[in-house]
């Protein structure tokens, strides 16, 4: 039996982790075995106050799981720990802070708010030693996947999700992560330029490759659904069920502290943040069309 430290309370992604782990009520088709959650760390970020920290502890606390504000005492005894903080400008501080423990880490997405700060965690894992991925939790929709299957080398691929409002920093970093993830899942790595087209609907993406393959993400404002087309010379569209986005992620995350083989290549996740930092910048300067800087 695994025990996982969760480093953050701000986000709800640590109720359902825990909630599949230790819940006794947890639905049998959500459960995922294999792992205890042994202590949870919380702190006040600007995406969750003192008194919804209080609330989610309380939950935490019914499932047995204790909840502290000290980190060695979060982190004490555990096998492995999910960084698991909806602020992204914190992860690189924590990051560096656990990352010389000698334990398979997973940093729930985005990896970091810039791609510097990400570069900066990829580094301090090299020197460490520190076996790591992160990811959103649609980069392993049955749907997605699927489709990838379906279109051996896509040269088009297009996706789209919601555009959630972040608490702090940028709503394209904290929340584009999840169809842009989609979009770099499909064609891979090679992303050189971004240009974001802004409107009261959200966000267009328009990802340039060097070999004429090209990505674009379409992010809406209160449209929470997700999905896309992967093209070549065959084609396949695909909607993504999300009712099991945590426990098919949560199940990766555990085989991956097993194994310490990550299912996400850390360069993935790198260049997933220089896109989405790219469409950032590009979106502050009126659709100028930025380089993806890894």
């Amino acid at each position: 039996m695994l025990r996982i430290s969760i480093i953050g309370l701000d986000s709800s992604h640590t109720i359902e982790f825990a909630r599949r782990l230790m819940a006794p009520d947890c639905p049998p088709e959500q459960k995922v075995d294999g792992g205890k959650v042994t202590a949870v760390m919380r702190f006040e970020t600007p995406f969750q106050n003192a008194e919804g920290l209080d609330s989610r502890q309380k939950q935490l606390e019914s499932w047995g799981i204790p909840v502290t504000t000290n980190l060695n005492q979060a982190i004490q005894g555990c096998d492995a720990i999910i960084l698991c903080i909806n602020d992204p400008s914190l992860h690189l501080d924590y990051f560096r802070q656990i990352a010389g423990l000698g334990k398979p880490i997973f940093v729930d997405k985005p990896l970091a708010d810039t791609a510097a700060n990400a570069k900066q965690i990829l580094e301090a894992a090299s020197e460490n030693k520190t076996a790591f991925f992160s990811c959103s939790s649609l980069r392993f929709v049955p749907q997605l996947l699927d489709a990838c299957s379906k279109v051996a080398d896509p040269i088009l691929v297009s996706t789209f999700g919601p555009l959630g409002k972040a608490a702090a920093g940028s709503s394209i970093v904290w929340y584009g992560v999840h169809a842009v993830e989609m979009m770099q899942r499909a064609l891979g790595r090679g992303a050189r330029t971004v240009k974001t087209i802004e409107d009261k609907t959200g966000a267009l993406l328009i990802v340039g490759y060097d070999d004429a393959r090209r990505g674009v993400v379409e992010l809406c404002r209160n449209a929470w659904h997700y999905g896309g087309t992967v093209r070549g010379k065959e084609a396949a569209a695909f909607v993504a069920d999300t009712s099991r986005l945590y426990t098919d992620l949560l199940r990766q995350i555990l085989e991956f502290f097993r194994t310490k083989s990550p299912p996400v290549d850390p360069l993935d996740a790198l260049e997933v943040t220089a896109i989405l930092d790219a469409a950032e910048r590009s979106a502050g300067s009126n659709g100028r069309v930025e380089p993806v800087t890894l």
